[in-house]
């Protein structure tokens, strides 16, 4: 233990900072887990890309195995996308429409985080679901016959950037899901960023190095009107920001085949 009381980075806390990653991020069958994996939730945030890859693996796996068996490559591709929302509990997709209604169908700060909280999807956020399942699923029916690669490249660098986001923009609310967190520190975000790059460019090749470059403009320009419009950032932006991320790596790495 440290002197704060927070868990050393032992290989226990390792494996527990990987469960409670998991069990944030996916709705993986996890068997419940005691006080200790919860003790440091920012500081776990390092294993965001491992909650990637865990379900990028289940997904690919089952569409390559569709396409073995004779399945066609588009609906093959668009069963991958429905299994990693059920992997996830469309957690991110529910982001990415809480984000579109609330920062473009609110006046000022208030009203968009009171939008960004219904539960009630307007049409920003429909047409933003649209669009995000139709272009990773347009994009993985080009990538999926080509193997699992671009898929765990996406998976894992779209939620490595997360942390950052976290550490860089202030909670917008003094409630929620992104306030209860916590705000991790640099050890995390670097471990995420060099552990999610450098396992998504060992997956993808150097093909990965313009589509990475375009996410993270995109994931700024983001953040940038996030802290314009709402002061910071939510559980929602969050969302948002792996949507977004992981729409222009795969559709990045599609133009390139």
């Amino acid at each position: 233990m440290t002197k704060n009381g927070q868990p050393g980075f032992s290989p226990r806390a390792l494996i527990w900072d990987v469960a409670a990653a998991c069990l944030l991020l996916t709705r993986l069958p996890l068997p419940n887990l005691p006080a200790e994996a919860f003790a440091r939730q920012a500081q776990a945030a390092w294993a965001f890309p491992l909650a990637g890859l865990v379900v990028a693996v289940i997904a690919g796996v089952t569409g390559e195995t569709l396409l073995q068996m004779g399945l066609g490559a588009v609906p093959a591709a668009g069963l991958t996308v429905a299994l990693l929302a059920l992997l996830t509990g469309a957690m991110h997709e529910d982001g990415l429409a809480d984000t579109a209604d609330g920062l473009w169908g609110g006046r000022d700060r208030e009203r968009r985080l009171e939008i960004m909280k219904d539960s009630t999807v307007g049409t920003y956020g429909v047409l933003a679901l649209v669009f995000s399942v139709g272009l990773r699923w347009s994009a993985l029916s080009i990538l999926l016959p080509q193997g699992t690669g671009a898929l765990i490249a996406a998976a894992m660098l779209s939620r490595a950037v997360l942390p950052a986001l976290m550490a860089g923009l202030p909670p917008a609310r003094d409630d929620g899901l992104s306030r209860g967190v916590g705000r991790p520190g640099g050890v995390a975000v670097c471990a995420a960023l060099v552990l999610g790059g450098a396992v998504a460019l060992f997956a993808a090749g150097w093909a990965l190095l313009l589509p990475a470059l375009v996410a993270l403009v995109v994931v700024l320009l983001l953040a940038a009107t996030a802290r314009s419009k709402i002061g910071g950032q939510t559980g929602d932006i969050l969302g948002a920001a792996q949507q977004l991320a992981e729409i222009v790596l795969l559709l990045g790495l599609a133009a390139q085949i």
